[in-house]
């Protein structure tokens, strides 16, 4: 059996889970997510955890068992807690602000770059640093990806949009000769 899938998932107090057909809906103080269980794995929700089962050892099944277990996990992490990603801007002239639901990004193009904000994602800037909050994993790692796509760091001088912490490798340039 799974490791991950056949470990049960506690809930908190403040947070309902609820089966809905072939979906489950997490419901918290952050908000409310719904995700579909994968065909094939059976749910039950108890007093206050939630167990997968499935009906065979096929790969694809056991892959399933642990991605719905890890899924309904990061729901509930999600409505309680939340997800917080960094994103850090390197270059000279390059800066970011958020205006109504869309953050604009100076990055070097002739013209600024609007990223519309999806809901559920709240984008807040300081100085160099873009800091994306929300209750779905899955949606702030997705929107943190399409900002970095904008401007990835380059190799030479390090410009670009970077994770905090991320170490970029540099290369040397031309070498002159002499």
């Amino acid at each position: 059996m799974s490791r991950i899938g056949r470990r049960p998932v506690p809930i908190p107090s403040g947070v309902t889970v609820s089966r809905q057909g072939q979906s489950l809906s997490v419901k918290g103080p952050k908000g409310t997510l719904v995700q579909p269980v994968p065909a094939g794995i059976q749910v039950e929700v108890a007093e206050r955890e939630v167990r997968f089962t499935r009906p065979d050892d096929g790969t694809k099944t056991r892959a399933l068992h642990g991605l719905a277990r890890a899924a309904v996990s990061n729901m509930i992490m999600g409505v309680t807690e939340g997800f917080v990603r960094e994103l850090e801007i390197q270059g000279v002239g390059y800066r970011a602000e958020v205006k109504a639901k869309k953050l604009v990004l100076a990055l070097g193009f002739s013209h600024s770059v609007e990223v519309a904000i999806p809901d559920g994602i709240a984008v807040s800037v300081h100085e160099n640093r873009i800091k994306i909050e929300g209750s779905d994993r899955g949606g702030v790692g997705q929107f943190t990806s399409d900002v970095r796509r904008i401007r990835p760091p380059e190799p030479y001088k390090g410009k670009g949009i970077r994770h905090v912490g991320e170490r970029v490798r540099r290369k040397a340039g031309k070498a002159a000769v002499g």
